[in-house]
Parts: C-alpha cells; sequence; structure tokens
C-alpha cells in the first residue's frame, strides 16, 4: 500500500461536516469503504461512475470526496478536473483510491487537482484517518 500525500486543500474550509462522497465502479469496493467510513461516523454516499459523482457532488457538497481512477465514461482525473474548476466544489478536498500505483498516475492525479493519493490494495484505517485529518477531526 502507497500513501502519497499530494498537497493538503489550502482553500477547503472546514464546515463540521462528515459527509463523504464515494464513486467507485466495483460493488465490493463500494461496500468496503461504506461500511468503514460509516464506522467511524461518516455519513457516506456511494456512487458507481463519474457522471453520478459529478451529479451528486453538485447536489450534496459533500466534505470530501472519494474518487476511484478507472471508472466507466468519466475517469477519475477528469471527474476531478470538472470539480476543481466548479466554484462551489473547487475547495472540496478530493482523495484519489485506485490500482492505477506508476509514479506517472500519481503525478497525474496531483496535476488533475487531487489532495490525497491513496493506491489499492489499501488499509481502511488510512483512510478514515486522513478524512478525520483533512476534516479537522484528527492528526493522521
Amino acid at each position: 500500500m502507497a500513501l502519497a500525500p499530494l498537497s493538503m486543500p489550502p482553500t477547503a474550509v472546514h464546515r463540521g461536516g462528515r459527509r463523504v462522497l464515494f464513486a467507485d465502479d466495483d460493488p465490493g469496493m463500494r461496500a468496503i469503504v461504506l461500511l468503514n467510513l460509516q464506522a467511524e461516523g461518516f455519513e457516506v454516499t456511494a456512487v458507481e461512475d463519474g457522471e453520478d459523482a459529478l451529479r451528486e457532488a453538485a447536489r450534496l457538497l459533500p466534505d470530501l470526496i472519494v474518487l476511484d481512477v478507472m471508472m466507466p465514461g468519466r475517469d477519475g482525473f477528469e471527474v476531478l478536473r470538472v470539480l476543481k474548476a466548479r466554484p462551489e466544489t473547487a475547495a472540496i478536498p478530493v482523495v484519489l483510491l485506485t490500482a492505477k500505483a506508476t509514479d506517472s498516475d500519481v503525478w497525474e492525479g496531483w496535476k488533475s487537482g487531487a489532495d490525497y493519493y491513496m493506491t489499492k490494495p489499501f488499509n481502511p484505517e488510512d483512510l478514515a484517518n486522513f478524512a478525520n485529518h483533512v476534516l479537522g477531526f484528527g492528526d493522521i
């Protein structure tokens, strides 16, 4: 497992919320992340593709977004670029959680605006710890 912090979101404003939007096309992965983040007290909305992620991000304005990169339709990099270009979602911290683990993949994530990059397989506790940290509920 690799953890690669790209930057801490300087423009993110902690709103005191614990709402997470998670997008991944794998139902098993959605279940794992959903259960683990809910166990840590997060309110999680899980979707299966990039279009749903964009739609739900605009509707929910979550406190954190977690995206898989390899999804049908719009991939996570494209979704991330759109989210960061929209004023209403630009400051929301985004974690890329993906099997794409090369240096060029991490670089693409950073260029696209990711705040954190985690590779699969991963420890769900690490994701929860980062979510708590970035939202102001604890240290990594």
